[in-house]
């Protein structure tokens, strides 16, 4: 998948994902990871969420990282923020208080700046990449996040068939294949939603869940 077609998809505000108020399910799963206050917190393709701001309210350091000028230019008018800007060979840094986002290529992002994450919240990012992408993603951009690192991975699941993604279904087979050798993986939360879903209904998908893990980067000595 190209990221013109995310680009397209902003320019022409064909943003469904968005949603306008903070997941429901970060709110409630966050508070078990039991972070310490400071710790900062990578949110990939992130687009303008909300959950951004709610994770800043809860005394972390949000890193976000999208490719979309619009979606990070919407993102700080719709605060009121007015962000400080620099470059670096990541992409353009947007900064106000304690959100911080990377308008860029989330694999672009550096060995520090990963290894500066303790946390990772996933709601978008991982169901947004096709197969091939999606395990270039785990195996390039989890893989550097450091030992101890927690957070939440929130995914869909629908039959493949029934749909072409984005977003694209990831069950716990696949999430165990992408995650499962370097993080300890714990189901959390697995709900019906399609009858909320009417894009997923006119697409005649006859199932969908959603489903939230809890993430732990194990020790190296641990990893299988």
């Amino acid at each position: 998948m190209q990221a013109e077609f995310w680009l397209e998809r902003w320019r022409e505000g064909r943003i469904g994902f968005h949603r306008d108020q903070p997941l429901p399910l970060l709110l409630k799963y966050w508070p078990t990871l039991d972070l310490p206050p400071g710790c900062r917190v990578l949110v990939p393709l992130c687009g303008k969420t909300l959950d951004m701001p709610w994770l800043a309210a809860q005394g972390h350091r949000v890193l976000g990282v999208e490719l979309s000028p619009l979606a990070v230019e919407q993102f700080f008018a719709e605060h009121g923020l007015t962000p400080t800007q620099h470059e670096s060979p990541m992409g353009v840094h947007h900064v106000a208080g304690d959100i911080e986002i990377i308008q860029g290529d989330v694999f672009a992002l550096d060995d520090a700046t990963l290894a500066g994450c303790n946390a990772v919240y996933d709601r978008a990012a991982a169901i947004a990449l096709p197969p091939p992408l999606r395990e270039r993603y785990a195996r390039e951009v989890y893989a550097r996040l450091p030992a101890g690192c927690r957070g939440l991975l929130v995914t869909l699941e629908y039959p493949p068939e029934e749909m072409e993604g984005p977003p694209f279904p990831v069950d716990a087979r696949n999430a165990d294949a992408l995650f499962g050798h370097d993080w300890d993986l714990e189901l959390l939360d697995r709900r019906d939603i399609l009858e909320g879903e009417p894009r997923f209904l006119e697409a005649g998908v006859s199932a969908l869940h959603t489903s939230v893990y809890r993430l732990q980067r194990k020790d190296a000595g641990a990893q299988r």
